[in-house]
C-alpha cells in the first residue's frame, strides 16, 4: 500500500511540473510569465489533480491537435509585389497561408496597433465613446484630417497617431504590459515606449513603440490575436468589440457581400515603405474568419495598406462558396 501511494504522489508531482513548465513557456514569446501568476496556477492544477487522483484518473490530457495548414495559391492577388496573406478559421483550427516564410516574420504593426490601443482604451474607459474628442495642439500635421479636434471614431479611421499616443501615454506601461501579454502579441516588447528607435521624426507625437520600434508581429500572429479580441472566448466585453466593428467596417471597397472589419497600417524608412498591412475578420456565410495580408519592401513597386486592404478583400471574397481544402 505505500509503494502504490508513493506512485500516486510521484504521478502528481510530475503532472504540477509539467503544468509548471507550461506555465513558465506560455504569454509572449521571448518574455517570462509573472511567477506570481504562475504560482497561483501551479496551485489550483496540483489541487485539481489531487481530486481526479482521488476520483481514479490518471493520464494527463491529450494536447490539442497540430493546426491544419494549407499553402495557399494566392500569388496572382500579389502581382508581383512581395508579401504574404493569412486566413485563420479557429473552429476548424484551420490556416491558408500564401508565402509562409514571411508570413512567420514578424514586423512592426505600425497602425494596425490602434485596434490593440483602442481595445484597452475602450475596456478600461481611457476612451469614452459619448465624450472621446480631444483637443488638437494647433501643430500642422502632414495629415490634414490630423489638424482639428477629434473623436475616437474620425481618430481611429483616419489613423490619427497623436490621438493614440495620448491614448497609450493613458493606459501606460504596466497596464499595456499586461494586456499585450494577455493577448499573446507578438514579441510583445514595449521598452521603447516613446518609439526612438524610428528615425523618420523626432515629433514624439508622432511615434511609439508600435511604430517601426520595438514591437513586434507577424502576419499570422496578427490573426490570432484578431481572435482573442473577436472570438467566442474573448475576455473584452460585448460592448467593447461591438464598437470596434462598428469603426473597422470596410465601407470604401465593394466587398461582395462579405462584411469585412479590419485595419492598415503603413511603415516607412525615410521615404520608402517597408511594412503595410491590412489585418482584422470577416464574416464568410455565416462563418467568421480571421486574416492579415502583409506587403513588405518590393523593388520597383509602390507599395501601400490601401494596396494590402484591395488584396484582402479580393481573397475573402473568393472564399465565398468554398470549404477549407477546397
Amino acid at each position: 500500500m505505500k509503494k502504490s501511494s508513493a506512485k500516486r504522489k510521484k504521478k502528481i508531482s510530475s503532472f504540477v511540473l509539467l503544468i509548471s513548465a507550461v506555465m513558465v513557456l506560455g504569454g509572449c514569446s521571448g518574455k517570462e510569465s509573472g511567477n506570481e501568476e504562475a504560482s497561483s496556477d501551479t496551485e489550483i492544477s496540483a489541487s485539481q489533480s489531487s481530486e481526479e487522483e482521488s476520483k481514479g484518473a490518471s493520464d494527463v490530457q491529450e494536447p490539442a491537435a497540430a493546426p491544419v495548414i494549407e499553402n495557399a495559391v494566392w500569388s496572382g492577388y500579389f502581382d508581383g509585389l512581395n508579401g504574404a496573406a493569412v486566413v485563420y478559421d479557429p473552429e476548424r483550427n484551420y490556416y491558408q497561408i500564401y508565402n509562409q516564410e514571411l508570413a512567420e516574420t514578424r514586423r512592426s504593426p505600425c497602425s494596425t496597433f490602434k485596434v490593440i490601443s483602442s481595445a484597452v482604451g475602450l475596456e478600461h474607459g481611457i476612451i469614452a465613446p459619448e465624450d472621446s474628442v480631444r483637443a488638437w495642439s494647433g501643430e500642422i500635421y502632414w495629415n490634414a484630417d490630423w489638424n482639428r479636434d477629434i473623436g475616437f471614431e474620425d481618430a481611429f479611421r483616419t489613423s490619427c497617431v497623436w490621438y493614440f499616443r495620448q491614448v497609450v501615454d493613458e493606459i501606460g506601461a504596466d497596464l499595456m504590459e499586461s494586456e499585450l501579454s494577455r493577448l499573446q502579441y507578438g514579441n510583445c516588447d514595449i521598452s521603447d515606449w516613446a518609439g526612438t528607435l524610428n528615425t523618420n521624426t523626432d515629433n514624439r507625437d508622432q511615434t511609439g513603440f508600435w511604430i517601426e520600434s520595438s514591437l513586434l508581429i507577424s502576419p499570422r500572429e496578427q490573426t490570432e490575436v484578431m481572435e482573442r479580441i473577436f472570438g467566442s472566448s474573448s475576455q473584452f466585453s460585448e460592448e467593447t468589440q461591438e464598437k470596434l466593428k462598428e469603426v473597422m467596417l470596410v465601407t470604401d471597397l465593394d466587398t461582395a457581400g462579405v462584411p469585412v472589419y479590419g485595419k492598415t497600417g503603413l511603415g516607412a524608412d525615410g521615404a520608402t515603405a517597408v511594412d503595410a498591412w491590412f489585418t482584422g475578420f470577416a464574416d464568410i456565410e455565416g462563418e467568421r474568419r480571421y486574416f492579415c495580408v502583409y506587403l513588405g519592401e518590393t523593388e520597383g513597386a509602390e507599395v501601400t495598406s490601401g494596396k494590402a486592404k484591395e488584396i484582402a478583400v479580393e481573397i475573402l471574397s473568393s472564399l465565398r462558396g468554398s470549404s477549407p481544402g477546397e
